[in-house]
Protein backbone atom coordinates (compact mmCIF):
# COMPACT_ATOMS: atom_id res chain seq x y z
CA UNK A 1 0.00 0.00 0.00
CA UNK A 2 3.10 1.82 -0.02
CA UNK A 3 3.46 4.87 -2.16
CA UNK A 4 5.22 3.35 -5.42
CA UNK A 5 4.10 1.34 -7.79
CA UNK A 6 0.53 0.76 -12.41
CA UNK A 7 -0.71 -0.25 -15.81
CA UNK A 8 -0.08 -2.85 -18.48
CA UNK A 9 -0.37 -3.40 -21.50
CA UNK A 10 -1.59 -6.80 -23.20
CA UNK A 11 -1.82 -7.91 -26.70
CA UNK A 12 -4.70 -8.35 -28.80
CA UNK A 13 -5.97 -8.65 -32.54
CA UNK A 14 -5.70 -5.83 -34.67
CA UNK A 15 -8.76 -4.98 -36.78
CA UNK A 16 -6.57 -5.21 -39.98
CA UNK A 17 -4.44 -8.42 -38.96
CA UNK A 18 -1.48 -9.05 -38.01
CA UNK A 19 2.30 -7.83 -39.96
CA UNK A 20 4.55 -10.98 -40.79
CA UNK A 21 6.16 -10.12 -38.14
CA UNK A 22 3.40 -11.04 -35.67
CA UNK A 23 3.25 -7.67 -34.02
CA UNK A 24 0.35 -5.64 -34.12
CA UNK A 25 0.03 -2.60 -36.36
CA UNK A 26 -2.53 0.18 -36.05
CA UNK A 27 -3.43 1.39 -39.42
CA UNK A 28 -1.11 3.45 -40.83
CA UNK A 29 -1.59 6.84 -40.71
CA UNK A 30 -0.73 10.40 -42.33
CA UNK A 31 3.06 11.14 -41.19
CA UNK A 32 3.33 14.07 -43.47
CA UNK A 33 4.87 17.28 -41.79
CA UNK A 34 6.51 15.37 -38.50
CA UNK A 35 9.68 15.51 -39.91
CA UNK A 36 9.52 19.58 -40.24
CA UNK A 37 8.90 19.11 -36.30
CA UNK A 38 12.67 18.53 -35.75
CA UNK A 39 12.54 15.80 -33.40
CA UNK A 40 16.01 14.35 -33.70
CA UNK A 41 16.42 10.52 -33.57
CA UNK A 42 20.08 9.56 -33.48
CA UNK A 43 21.48 8.41 -30.51
CA UNK A 44 18.47 8.23 -28.53
CA UNK A 45 17.76 5.59 -25.92
CA UNK A 46 16.09 2.17 -27.49
CA UNK A 47 12.97 0.95 -25.84
CA UNK A 48 12.23 -2.66 -25.13
CA UNK A 49 9.25 -4.19 -27.38
CA UNK A 50 5.73 -2.46 -25.91
CA UNK A 51 4.20 -5.00 -23.64
CA UNK A 52 1.15 -3.63 -25.03
CA UNK A 53 0.20 -3.16 -28.96
CA UNK A 54 -2.54 -0.75 -29.63
CA UNK A 55 -5.00 -1.35 -31.96
CA UNK A 56 -6.85 0.71 -33.75
CA UNK A 57 -9.53 2.26 -31.36
CA UNK A 58 -8.41 4.69 -28.89
CA UNK A 59 -5.19 4.79 -30.15
CA UNK A 60 -4.45 7.62 -27.89
CA UNK A 61 -5.82 6.25 -24.98
CA UNK A 62 -3.77 2.75 -25.48
CA UNK A 63 -0.25 4.62 -26.38
CA UNK A 64 -0.93 7.21 -22.98
CA UNK A 65 -1.48 4.22 -21.12
CA UNK A 66 1.09 2.28 -22.35
CA UNK A 67 3.77 5.08 -21.78
CA UNK A 68 2.18 5.56 -18.30
CA UNK A 69 2.62 1.55 -17.72
CA UNK A 70 6.85 2.60 -19.16
CA UNK A 71 7.17 5.44 -16.93
CA UNK A 72 6.36 3.23 -13.51
CA UNK A 73 8.35 0.08 -14.85
CA UNK A 74 11.30 2.58 -16.01
CA UNK A 75 11.40 1.61 -19.40
CA UNK A 76 11.42 5.61 -19.98
CA UNK A 77 14.41 6.76 -18.20
CA UNK A 78 14.42 9.72 -15.91
CA UNK A 79 16.74 12.20 -17.63
CA UNK A 80 16.44 10.60 -20.72
CA UNK A 81 14.97 12.27 -24.08
CA UNK A 82 12.47 10.45 -26.55
CA UNK A 83 11.46 11.42 -29.92
CA UNK A 84 7.63 10.96 -30.64
CA UNK A 85 8.80 9.32 -34.36
CA UNK A 86 10.40 6.76 -32.63
CA UNK A 87 7.76 6.42 -29.88
CA UNK A 88 5.72 5.52 -32.89
CA UNK A 89 7.60 3.22 -34.42
CA UNK A 90 7.93 1.20 -31.20
CA UNK A 91 3.53 1.17 -30.89
CA UNK A 92 3.06 0.21 -35.08
CA UNK A 93 1.40 4.11 -35.40
CA UNK A 94 2.19 7.53 -36.14
CA UNK A 95 4.04 9.79 -34.14
CA UNK A 96 0.49 11.72 -33.96
CA UNK A 97 -0.88 10.36 -31.21
CA UNK A 98 1.91 9.51 -29.21
CA UNK A 99 2.79 13.64 -28.96
CA UNK A 100 -0.35 14.06 -28.21
CA UNK A 101 -0.25 11.72 -25.52
CA UNK A 102 3.05 12.80 -24.10
CA UNK A 103 1.11 15.88 -24.09
CA UNK A 104 -0.61 15.01 -21.66
CA UNK A 105 2.19 13.49 -19.68
CA UNK A 106 3.40 17.05 -19.95
CA UNK A 107 0.38 18.56 -17.96
CA UNK A 108 0.53 15.62 -15.21
CA UNK A 109 4.52 16.78 -14.63
CA UNK A 110 5.36 13.38 -15.85
CA UNK A 111 7.81 14.45 -18.86
CA UNK A 112 8.77 18.04 -20.31
CA UNK A 113 9.23 19.55 -24.08
CA UNK A 114 12.95 19.78 -25.67
CA UNK A 115 12.13 21.93 -28.17
CA UNK A 116 13.03 20.27 -31.58
CA UNK A 117 14.11 16.70 -29.51
CA UNK A 118 10.82 15.71 -27.99
CA UNK A 119 9.95 15.14 -24.23
CA UNK A 120 11.96 14.40 -21.47
CA UNK A 121 11.39 12.56 -18.36
CA UNK A 122 11.03 14.20 -15.38
CA UNK A 123 13.49 13.50 -12.89
CA UNK A 124 12.10 12.81 -9.39
CA UNK A 125 14.20 12.32 -5.94
CA UNK A 126 12.96 12.08 -2.32
CA UNK A 127 11.64 15.22 -1.42
CA UNK A 128 9.33 15.54 -4.26
CA UNK A 129 7.68 12.10 -3.01
CA UNK A 130 7.78 13.50 -0.06
CA UNK A 131 5.93 16.34 -1.10
CA UNK A 132 3.77 14.05 -2.94
CA UNK A 133 2.90 12.04 0.50
CA UNK A 134 2.50 15.02 2.62
CA UNK A 135 -0.10 16.65 0.07
CA UNK A 136 -1.82 13.14 -0.20
CA UNK A 137 -2.13 12.86 3.53
CA UNK A 138 -3.75 16.58 4.05
CA UNK A 139 -5.98 15.11 1.49
CA UNK A 140 -7.01 11.28 1.95
CA UNK A 141 -6.11 10.86 5.65
CA UNK A 142 -9.60 13.35 6.85
CA UNK A 143 -11.76 11.45 4.40
CA UNK A 144 -10.81 8.17 5.11
CA UNK A 145 -11.34 8.91 9.13
CA UNK A 146 -14.70 10.46 8.50
CA UNK A 147 -15.72 7.23 6.22
CA UNK A 148 -14.36 4.78 8.64
CA UNK A 149 -17.01 6.26 11.15
CA UNK A 150 -19.84 6.70 9.16
CA UNK A 151 -19.29 3.85 6.43
CA UNK A 152 -21.22 0.66 7.03
CA UNK A 153 -19.74 -2.77 7.73
CA UNK A 154 -21.18 -4.42 4.52
CA UNK A 155 -19.66 -1.83 1.92
CA UNK A 156 -16.50 -1.85 3.01
CA UNK A 157 -17.01 -5.92 3.14
CA UNK A 158 -17.69 -5.33 -0.99
CA UNK A 159 -14.32 -3.98 -1.44
CA UNK A 160 -12.86 -7.26 -0.10
CA UNK A 161 -11.75 -8.75 -3.96
CA UNK A 162 -10.32 -5.36 -4.93
CA UNK A 163 -7.54 -5.75 -1.33
CA UNK A 164 -7.27 -9.38 -2.30
CA UNK A 165 -6.57 -8.43 -6.24
CA UNK A 166 -3.44 -6.41 -4.59
CA UNK A 167 -2.16 -9.16 -3.05
CA UNK A 168 -2.11 -11.03 -6.11
CA UNK A 169 -0.66 -8.40 -8.38
CA UNK A 170 1.53 -7.89 -5.77
CA UNK A 171 2.76 -11.21 -5.63
CA UNK A 172 3.53 -11.36 -9.69
CA UNK A 173 6.14 -8.89 -8.83
CA UNK A 174 5.40 -6.38 -11.36
CA UNK A 175 5.26 -2.88 -10.40
CA UNK A 176 2.71 -1.70 -13.25
CA UNK A 177 -0.10 -4.21 -12.07
CA UNK A 178 0.26 -3.94 -8.40
CA UNK A 179 0.20 0.18 -9.42
CA UNK A 180 -2.77 -0.13 -11.07
CA UNK A 181 -4.63 -2.52 -8.51
CA UNK A 182 -3.21 0.14 -5.47
CA UNK A 183 -5.14 2.94 -7.24
CA UNK A 184 -8.18 0.72 -8.23
CA UNK A 185 -8.50 0.09 -4.56
CA UNK A 186 -7.50 3.83 -3.50
CA UNK A 187 -10.22 4.82 -5.74
CA UNK A 188 -13.23 2.81 -4.22
CA UNK A 189 -12.67 3.56 -1.22
CA UNK A 190 -12.68 7.18 -1.66
CA UNK A 191 -15.54 6.64 -3.88
CA UNK A 192 -17.19 5.95 -1.14
CA UNK A 193 -17.09 9.53 -0.28
CA UNK A 194 -19.34 10.66 -3.33
CA UNK A 195 -16.86 13.56 -4.29
CA UNK A 196 -16.27 12.88 -7.80
CA UNK A 197 -13.11 16.01 -7.65
CA UNK A 198 -11.84 14.30 -4.59
CA UNK A 199 -11.24 10.80 -6.42
CA UNK A 200 -10.04 12.55 -9.48
CA UNK A 201 -7.47 14.90 -7.73
CA UNK A 202 -6.19 11.79 -5.30
CA UNK A 203 -6.10 10.06 -8.61
CA UNK A 204 -3.66 12.07 -9.83
CA UNK A 205 -1.28 12.35 -6.84
CA UNK A 206 -1.45 8.75 -6.48
CA UNK A 207 -0.43 7.85 -9.98
CA UNK A 208 2.32 10.42 -9.46
CA UNK A 209 3.51 9.35 -6.89
CA UNK A 210 4.37 5.85 -8.47
CA UNK A 211 6.95 7.02 -10.67
CA UNK A 212 9.93 5.79 -9.94
CA UNK A 213 12.81 7.79 -8.60
CA UNK A 214 16.19 8.77 -9.85
CA UNK A 215 18.93 5.98 -8.65
CA UNK A 216 17.23 3.13 -8.19
CA UNK A 217 17.85 0.60 -10.72
CA UNK A 218 13.84 -0.12 -12.41
CA UNK A 219 12.32 -2.45 -10.39
CA UNK A 220 14.54 -2.01 -7.35
CA UNK A 221 10.98 -2.72 -5.57
CA UNK A 222 11.26 -6.44 -4.70
CA UNK A 223 8.19 -8.61 -4.66
CA UNK A 224 7.91 -8.99 -0.73
CA UNK A 225 8.18 -5.20 -0.54
CA UNK A 226 4.85 -5.27 -2.84
CA UNK A 227 3.41 -7.55 -0.78
CA UNK A 228 3.77 -6.48 2.30
CA UNK A 229 2.38 -3.23 0.93
CA UNK A 230 -0.64 -5.15 -0.37
CA UNK A 231 -1.16 -6.81 2.88
CA UNK A 232 -1.64 -3.71 4.57
CA UNK A 233 -4.79 -2.88 2.31
CA UNK A 234 -6.44 -6.07 3.87
CA UNK A 235 -5.45 -5.37 7.26
CA UNK A 236 -6.96 -1.70 6.67
CA UNK A 237 -9.96 -3.39 5.14
CA UNK A 238 -10.09 -5.55 8.09
CA UNK A 239 -10.28 -2.53 10.69
CA UNK A 240 -12.80 -0.62 8.40
CA UNK A 241 -15.35 -3.32 9.08
CA UNK A 242 -14.28 -4.22 12.09
CA UNK A 243 -15.26 -0.07 13.06
CA UNK A 244 -12.04 -0.26 14.78
CA UNK A 245 -10.97 3.94 13.94
CA UNK A 246 -7.53 3.91 15.94
CA UNK A 247 -6.69 1.43 14.01
CA UNK A 248 -7.31 2.53 10.84
CA UNK A 249 -5.95 5.86 11.60
CA UNK A 250 -2.27 4.23 12.35
CA UNK A 251 -2.40 2.49 9.12
CA UNK A 252 -3.24 5.31 6.85
CA UNK A 253 -0.93 7.53 8.86
CA UNK A 254 1.95 5.15 8.61
CA UNK A 255 0.80 4.56 4.96
CA UNK A 256 1.68 8.18 3.84
CA UNK A 257 4.37 8.74 5.55
CA UNK A 258 6.47 5.50 5.55
CA UNK A 259 8.48 4.40 2.56
CA UNK A 260 7.49 4.82 -0.76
Amino acid sequence: MKQGTRGSAATGEAVTGRAATGRLRVPEQPTAGEAARGEHTHGEHALPRPRAVVQRSSVRGQILDALRTALVTGDLRPGEVYSAPVLGERFGVSATPVREAMQQLTLEGAVEVVPNRGFRVVERGARELAELAEIRALIEVPVMMRLARTVAPERWAELRPLAEGTVRAASSGCRATYAESDRAFHRAVLALADNEQLVRIAEDLHRRAQWPLVGPAPGARGRAELVADAHEHTALLDALIAGDVDVVHALVTDHFHGAP
